[in-house]
Formats: C-alpha cells, sequence, structure tokens
C-alpha cells in the first residue's frame, strides 16, 4: 500500500502500521517519562500531561452533540485516563470559506459549555480558512495539558496495597495485571451509531443520541471514593475491540470478556444488526473502560453507578494468562477472539 487511506486514520489495525511504521520511526525516542512511543492516551513531560487531538467529525451537528463539544470532551477525557486533571486547553480551528458564522458561534458556545461542564479553559489557540470544498466546514485541534492531583495518589497508595510490586506512576495501558477486573462505564456504540444513523438518514425506530461528554469529574470521583485503578482508556476510534487488543498487548496479558455483560442499547444493537456491523468496533466519546485490581472491583462499580454517566456500568471480564489476546465469551457458551478492527466501520465520528 502505496498511499494513505480512510482507514489509516480510523484508529485500528492501519492506524497503528501507519503511526509505527512512519511516525514513530521519525519522531519517537523522547526522554520523557510516559513518550510518544508508549501510545498511551496523553504522554507526560516533566511531571505534566500533555495531549493533542483533531477533530473531523461530519456533519458537524449531531443528535447530542457538535464538534465542539467533541473536541473539547475528547483531549479532557484522554488527559482524564492516565488519572491526571485536565487544566486548559489549546484549540486550533480551520474553518471552510462559506461556513455560515452562525454555525461558527453555534461550535464556540457548545465548546464554552463543555469547557464549563469539565472545569476547564480554552487559553490560546490559531484560526485559518482554506477554499470552500477542502473540509466538510470545519476541523478542530485541541491540545491540552493536566496535572497530577490528590486522587491520582489515593487511587495509586490503594492499589499498591494489593499490589506493592507495581511501579506505577500513572494510570496507563501497560499496568494490567492477571486477575484485574475490566469495567465499562456505560453502553458502548452510542455515538458512532447515533452519528452514522443521523447522517445517512437510516430509521431504526430508536432514538439514538451520542455520549460524547467530558468524563474528568467522574474519574476523579473514582480514584477519590474507591481507589485500586490500575488503567483506564476512553474506546473512541476502534470502539472497545481496539481499547481492549492495546491493553492486551501492552500488558502482555490476555483479556476475556462476557458477552452478555456488555451493555449495548437495544436501539444500538437493531441497528448494527441492520448494517452488518459490530457495535464493540464502534466509536464511543462519553465511556471509559476501567481496569481494577480484583479486590476493589465491586466498591468501583458501587461508586460508579452513584453518578450519572456510571448509571450502567458493567464488570464486563478480567485479565488473564489463558490466552492470547482478547477472548469473548458468546451468550450460548462458546468462546472466540476479538481482534481489533482493520478499520472503523464508521468514519468520520470524532
Amino acid at each position: 500500500m502505496s498511499k494513505v487511506t480512510m482507514n489509516h486514520g480510523a484508529g485500528g489495525t492501519l492506524t497503528f502500521q501507519l503511526v509505527k511504521g512512519y511516525v514513530l520511526k521519525k519522531l519517537g525516542g523522547s526522554p520523557f517519562e510516559v513518550p510518544l512511543e508508549a501510545l498511551d492516551d496523553a504522554a507526560v513531560v516533566n511531571g505534566v500531561v500533555l495531549k493533542s487531538d483533531s477533530h473531523t467529525v461530519k456533519p458537524l451537528f449531531f443528535p447530542g452533540g457538535d464538534i465542539g463539544r467533541l473536541a473539547v470532551s475528547g483531549t479532557v477525557n484522554d488527559i482524564a485516563m492516565l488519572g491526571a486533571e485536565p487544566l486548559a486547553l489549546a484549540a486550533g480551528m480551520v474553518l471552510e470559506e462559506g461556513l455560515p458564522l452562525a454555525d461558527l458561534e453555534r461550535v464556540l458556545a457548545s465548546m464554552k459549555n463543555t469547557c464549563q461542564e469539565a472545569g476547564v479553559w480554552i487559553v490560546t489557540g490559531d484560526t485559518k480558512v482554506v477554499e470552500k470544498g477542502s473540509l466538510g466546514g470545519m476541523v478542530i485541534n485541541t491540545s491540552g495539558i493536566g496535572r497530577r492531583c490528590e486522587a491520582l495518589e489515593h487511587n495509586l497508595a490503594v492499589v499498591k496495597r494489593f499490589r506493592p510490586n507495581l511501579e506505577a506512576r500513572w494510570l496507563l495501558d501497560s499496568n494490567l495485571r492477571p486477575g484485574d477486573k475490566i469495567i465499562v462505564s456505560g453502553t458502548v456504540g452510542d455515538h458512532g451509531v447515533a452519528l452514522l444513523s443521523f447522517r445517512e438518514g437510516y430509521g431504526f425506530g430508536y432514538e439514538l443520541k451520542s455520549d460524547v461528554a467530558p468524563l474528568n469529574k467522574l474519574t476523579l470521583k473514582l480514584m477519590e471514593e474507591a481507589g485500586g485503578i490500575v488503567a483506564m482508556k476512553d474506546p473512541t476510534r476502534g470502539g472497545l475491540a481496539t481499547s481492549l487488543n492495546e491493553w492486551a498487548e501492552k500488558s502482555g496479558v490476555s483479556i476475556l470478556i462476557r458477552e452478555e455483560a456488555i451493555p449495548i442499547r437495544e436501539g444500538v444493537k437493531a441497528a448494527c444488526e441492520m448494517l452488518g456491523i459490530d457495535p464493540l468496533e464502534v466509536g464511543n466519546e462519553g465511556k471509559a473502560v476501567i481496569g481494577v485490581v480484583p479486590e476493589k472491583a465491586e466498591e468501583v462499580l458501587e461508586v460508579l453507578r452513584s453518578h450519572p454517566q456510571g448509571r450502567e456500568a458493567r464488570i464486563i471480564g478480567e485479565a488473564t494468562r489463558d490466552h492470547e489476546g482478547v477472548i469473548i465469551e458468546t451468550q450460548i457458551g462458546g468462546r472466540r477472539l476479538l481482534p481489533p478492527p482493520l478499520g472503523d466501520p464508521v468514519p468520520r465520528i470524532c
């Protein structure tokens, strides 16, 4: 393959081939605590968490959100997944000639409201304009910084009570160990299926809405009130399948999940069956997958369910050494491999 394809940007296997085969080859090798080549949700540079993310969603407005809410939430969530407290964002906007100023104002208002919800500020940025027909409206890049917080310190102190040999200062993809429980904070597939349904005009007989939201206040609550969390990840591009496979590869474990335990809305399930796509491969923008020491799993689940963003949380499986990769136990009792997708079955959703 000699050219970039849409699947290279979809968060699956081809994305990682592009990043590892090209980006890391030229830009890797920094001396920092969590460097580029760790390929975690964010980097750590001299104790500061740093993240950058670009958003190309089509259309700009969709049920449950818009590109502005998506841009703020996506960067806030990636910082929060390391256990950090997000502080401030930079926003770079590339606008297409002909974009209605009313649409721009609507997006900016949404960004402001989402920042207020998350408790962060946009403090700098950049604006460019390109020729009509180049973008489909606009593209937004948001970069953000975060810091260590007391909640993370408390969480790691709880982890060390049960696992004194785990030398971890952040919640990284490589922290899972056999026996750790896997929790998902709510229903999966909502964002991608809602956006696809709206964009293509599909009628499935259900009201489908994106789950896009900042999760930093939820993650702080989990670390403060429960603890014992070793890893967190927001299953965006490539969905749950990609996130679990990243954990398994980086931690050197296998993961067993139970299909019947995974929360999926009936509307999402019906839409995926009609379209022939797997909801576990569909991107989410307001959910977290959480790895927890087994002794604290029920407590973390209880705290999750006490928060509006975690009411439908479930324990869906555990890390093991009994297999390779990610294994899903089906509802009829069989088992099958759950590989990472080559690409996202729903393009341009984030």
